[in-house]
């Protein structure tokens, strides 16, 4: 796909992964709709990336909300070529002591929150493909999932449960979107230096991938031919040299 002048929704566009897409999208010509809840933190992104940056207040745990925002994007764009279902979060603890609210968000945010976006989106991306040419890619949607969704992993039991639930959320919709001239992509990233670890509680790993290296692997799949589907990546750190 040619991304230039492209429209792409992305989301936890505030920081981390997010940011680093949003910004090398911007590079590549497209415009890019950043979601993420606070209004304050999109306002800094806008600041830096420019007018090709929209910033969208949005909980995507809101089904109501997501479909209101993405519809205004398609609609004041008068398209939606792109999707990147990044916002998620995860919390470290034992199965026995993970509070009820706690287990709830994660499933919200990170998995009941991809649908409402994909749900909203996919209607448009279905009406460019009865216009766009067989050979033209109708719209993408990018599901960043993690290495969680191939491997359980101790004291992330509801994490591990919403990530191995998007890989099929997005194997099953890939096949799906597919015949409509829609590509579905999955990412698997291993350690990755943002605030994830922070947040859930856990050390960070001294050989964590950069965000802008996993953002730059997105572009990729999202920059291949038509004919060509990279379904799934699964990115890994190197172990660093002393």
């Amino acid at each position: 796909m040619d991304l230039t002048n492209t429209v792409a929704i992305v989301t936890g566009a505030s920081r981390g992964i997010g940011l680093a897409l949003s910004r090398q999208l911007v590079d590549a010509g497209a415009h890019v709709a950043g979601f993420a809840r606070s209004g304050d933190d999109l306002a800094r992104v806008a600041e830096t990336l420019g007018d090709r940056f929209e910033p969208v207040v949005c909980d995507v745990t809101d089904a109501a909300a997501t479909k209101e925002a993405v519809d205004g994007v398609a609609e004041r764009h008068g398209r939606l070529d792109v999707l990147v279902n990044n916002a998620g979060l995860g919390r470290f603890d034992d199965v026995d002591a993970l509070e009820v609210d706690e287990w709830d968000v994660q499933i919200d945010t990170n998995l009941s929150g991809v649908f409402h976006c994909t749900r909203a989106a996919v209607p448009y991306m279905k009406a460019q493909g009865e216009r766009r040419a067989k050979d033209e890619t109708a719209g993408f949607v990018v599901n960043v999932a993690s290495i969680a969704g191939l491997v359980g992993n101790p004291k992330l039991s509801a994490y591990n449960a919403t990530k191995f639930g998007l890989r099929g959320f997005s194997d099953s919709i890939m096949k799906e979107l597919r015949p409509h001239g829609i590509k579905v992509s999955c990412l698997y990233p291993g350690s990755v230096d943002t605030g994830f670890g922070a947040d859930a509680g856990h050390s960070a790993n001294p050989n964590a991938m950069s965000p802008e290296s996993i953002a730059a692997a997105i572009l990729h799949v999202l920059e291949a031919p038509h004919g060509t589907l990279i379904s799934e990546v699964v990115l890994r750190p190197m172990v660093g040299r002393k």
